[in-house]
């Protein structure tokens, strides 16, 4: 069993889905602290004067406060009309809009939660079976350090295969892996274009979820989701 161990993202870049999509089992790792000016509440947009990025405030944001502990701010109203005014021609406005402006409007808002669930309601929209559980549900040692957290994690799911992002080869090596009964993997995602509806220059590539979601449709986006390898 394939298991992956990520921070809950707001709306991120295609290579989070990619990560969680070839899991069997995804944890979204909500007890540990807070990244600020990270890619936790903010993600960019295309617009039709390129690039833009939209952050959600989280209320008393602190690096010494744990994920799950974090609410984010009620205030969407701009970012959801700034998704409106750059989107409201595209392709599948109307099928995928109403889902990102219920998970901005959410009532509950604590940063675990919203931004899981942009990850779990696109999985459903996309018709992709996605097993997932937050590491502060899971019974496990969260005093040790990072990869003997990983390998409880497996131990505890039964997993003899870990896959991390590609930026965790230098900080993980696979020998030490091995020697635990797990084989480790990265995943490293092919070059992606699709199309943009309002961009006639160069393609932009990295930005959030919400972009490739109004541009294509469900069998495209479910090829684009398994345009990587794991090495």
């Amino acid at each position: 069993m394939k298991l992956a161990v990520m921070q809950p993202y707001l709306f991120p870049y295609i290579g989070y889905y990619q990560l969680a999509y070839c899991s069997d089992m995804f944890i979204f790792y909500d007890d540990v602290t807070y990244i600020k000016n990270g890619y936790i509440n903010r993600n960019s947009i295309l617009t039709k004067n390129g690039r833009q990025l939209f952050t959600l405030s989280v209320n008393n944001a602190s690096s010494f406060t744990l994920i799950k502990d974090l609410e984010f701010s009620n205030n969407v109203k701009k970012i959801l009309s700034s998704i409106q005014q750059a989107y409201s021609k595209s392709p599948y406005f109307s099928d995928v809009y109403p889902i990102i402006e219920k998970i901005f409007k959410s009532e509950n808002r604590n940063v675990s939660y919203m931004a899981s669930q942009s990850i779990i309601d696109i999985f459903k929209y996309l018709g992709v079976d996605f097993k997932y559980t937050y590491a502060s549900s899971v019974e496990y040692d969260n005093k040790q350090d990072a990869k003997h957290k990983l390998y409880q994690f497996c131990d505890i799911f039964n997993s003899n295969e870990y896959i991390n992002t590609i930026g965790g080869k230098e900080l993980y090596q696979k020998d030490d892996f091995i020697k635990q009964g797990i084989n480790l993997g990265f995943i490293s995602c092919n070059e992606i274009e699709y199309d943009q509806f309002n961009n006639n220059s160069n393609f932009e590539s990295n930005l959030s979820i919400i972009d490739l979601l109004m541009n294509e449709d469900k069998n495209k986006i479910k090829e684009v989701l398994n345009k990587f390898k794991i090495i």
